[in-house]
Parts: C-alpha cells; sequence; structure tokens
C-alpha cells in the first residue's frame, strides 16, 4: 500500500493564499484528503501555515503538482512516500 503525501510550508500565508488556492483548484482532482494548520486565531493569525495533501495521482502528475506550488514565492514543498506491503 503506498501513500504519498505532499507536504507545503507557507511563509508569507496572506501573500500566498491566494496563489495557493489557485494551484490546489486547479489540481484538486489529485487531492485525495487536505488538511491546513496554522498558529493562532483573530487579531493573532499566524504568517506561517502547514498542508497535509494526500495525493492520488501519478508519479509525475504529483511532482507537477509540487512544482507549481513550488513556484510561489514564500512556499516550500516536499513530497513523502510510504510504502508499506500488505499483510
Amino acid at each position: 500500500m503506498k501513500k504519498t503525501v505532499l507536504l507545503v510550508l507557507v511563509g508569507k500565508r496572506k501573500e500566498a493564499a491566494v496563489k495557493l488556492q489557485k494551484v490546489l483548484t486547479a489540481w484538486g482532482c489529485l487531492i485525495k484528503t487536505r488538511l491546513g494548520l496554522h498558529s493562532g486565531v483573530m487579531e493573532d493569525c499566524s504568517e506561517s501555515g502547514l498542508l497535509f495533501l494526500e495525493l492520488c495521482g501519478s508519479d509525475k502528475d504529483n511532482a507537477e503538482l509540487a512544482r507549481k506550488v513550488e513556484l510561489i514565492p514564500g512556499v516550500e514543498s516536499r513530497i513523502v512516500e510510504l510504502d508499506h506491503p500488505d499483510r
């Protein structure tokens, strides 16, 4: 059982969020699960955030999504693949 996760670290969330959302929407069919985390609420909202994206596309498509995300200033991404033999 192979699982592919794209970790996305956003450094300037308020500046990058709109661009990042456009990319994620365009590639939304590859995203099975999305979890976004950032510290703070209301007036104390953090400028950084972390996204966990479980991907279900081909290796080539997943890599292209990661590349598109990396093009956004202040955003870093990393693909993590985990493979566990079925029991």
